[in-house]
């Protein structure tokens, strides 16, 4: 039973290789993990809206989807502002919390920096299916099968979890246990998820070892797994934008390498 949201979708990112995705990601997020500055993050935030026209989503979902990165961007670079590095004009100071020019600084770097990295990462992957994506990692990536296919069958028990409390909550609720004491009971039924949640994971590892998944020797796949043109160009685009916000920091001179003195 597929318990994920499998909606066929029309932009032109949605085909494409979900391997490609993780790629273009990784390729967004390795430049902007190495420095710290804001400059190189709103470049490849801007340049990655230009993307998500083409992710197949529509406005509702996006903001639906991305809630979370937009809740903690600002609460980390709260954080920072009250404990980052101190430099220049200190604007307020009460016992461990300093608020001055730097660490304002850092936390509108810090903001934008969250936000350039986990976007793409969510509105990429909102297309991708669970499928699709273990036969990419396993014939393109040449991943063991036995690792890819028993991550697919756990990705796809995730949705079942929200069912299982909701009948967990529901029987307590008849028997007359669920009326008072939340806190013991939210534990309670958390324990009584854990435990149906192993039996389900050692029934589901004994039929996928009775149908021959933990077998020896090359695996054929029902579907194959293409990697072509569009895959080379969204990586392309990836590569692109890490340049250009790259190349931005430096020529402006704010690229500030965190694994070395500070610019």
């Amino acid at each position: 039973m597929t318990v994920l949201d499998t909606t066929a979708r029309t932009g032109r990112i949605a085909g494409i290789n979900p391997v490609a995705k993780l790629g273009v990601s990784a390729l967004i997020a390795i430049p902007l993990i190495l420095t710290l500055d804001p400059v190189s993050a709103s470049v490849a935030l801007v340049l990655e809206c230009v993307l998500f026209f083409f992710a197949g989503i529509g406005w509702r979902e996006f903001w639906l989807r991305t809630w979370p990165v937009w809740l903690a961007a600002p609460l980390t670079a709260v954080t920072i502002a009250l404990y980052g590095e101190t430099s220049g004009t200190i604007y307020v100071e009460w016992f461990v919390l300093r608020i001055s020019d730097g660490s304002l600084a850092l936390a509108l770097a810090t903001f934008l920096r969250v936000l350039a990295i986990a976007l793409p990462s969510v509105v990429l992957f909102i297309t991708v299916d669970p499928t699709d994506l273990a036969d990419g990692l396993a014939q393109v990536l040449k991943l063991p099968a036995r690792f890819v296919l028993g991550a697919l069958a756990g990705l796809r028990m995730i949705g079942l979890f929200l069912d299982d409390w909701r009948a967990l909550e529901l029987a307590r609720r008849a028997r007359g246990v669920a009326d008072r004491g939340r806190i013991r009971r939210f534990f309670g039924m958390a324990f009584a998820l854990l435990v149906l949640s192993i039996r389900r994971g050692a029934k589901l590892a004994t039929a996928m070892e009775a149908r021959g998944f933990g077998a020896p020797g090359r695996r054929t796949w029902a579907r194959e797994s293409r990697f072509g043109a569009a895959e080379w160009m969204l990586l392309t685009i990836g590569l692109a934008i890490s340049a250009v916000a790259v190349a931005a920091a430096v020529a402006t001179g704010a690229w500030n390498f965190i694994l070395g003195p500070s610019s």
